[in-house]
């Protein structure tokens, strides 16, 4: 059954590795420990996209390059790639400037925010930089290549 289920396990697997590697990376780049990483989404390695990477080279590798499953995967996997890198990417950016122009009229005008929309805690790193989704991807095809012989 392992390797019958080799797609959803690898790719699972490059999930929970790049997750993992989150406050590892951030601690090489930034000499800063931070386990709860772990378990955010946004920086480096995109977990996203280390997953569906894993997965459309596992069901290359399974199914074969030529079949439409594979197509299907790799279609995907371009899809939540680029979804990282721009769209969830610029929402975050979108949440940073939002943020900081309510703080900066409150600070600079006599108008008084006192609606708790104004005050509601929002995650600024939704998305990735290129180089984050490059990482996680590059990272997906090792963990799911090493599967791939491992259960062969």
């Amino acid at each position: 059954m392992l390797t019958h289920m080799y797609p959803f396990w690898s790719a699972f697997f490059a999930l929970v590795v790049a997750q993992a590697l989150k406050p590892v990376f951030y601690y090489v780049f930034h000499r800063k420990w931070i386990p709860n990483l772990c378990f955010s989404s946004g920086g480096f390695p995109s977990s996203h996209t280390a997953m569906v990477s894993a997965l459309a080279l596992a069901v290359g590798l399974q199914e074969s390059f030529e079949s439409t499953v594979f197509a299907v995967t790799l279609a995907f996997a371009i899809i939540v790639g680029y979804d990282a890198a721009n769209v969830r990417y610029y929402a975050g950016q979108n949440i940073q400037i939002t943020q900081q122009l309510i703080k900066d009229l409150q600070e600079l005008s006599e108008i008084k925010l006192d609606d708790p929309i104004y005050f509601t805690k929002i995650k600024e790193v939704l998305g990735h930089k290129w180089t984050e989704v490059i990482g996680g991807c590059i990272l997906g095809l090792i963990l799911s290549y090493g599967v791939y012989f491992f259960l062969g």
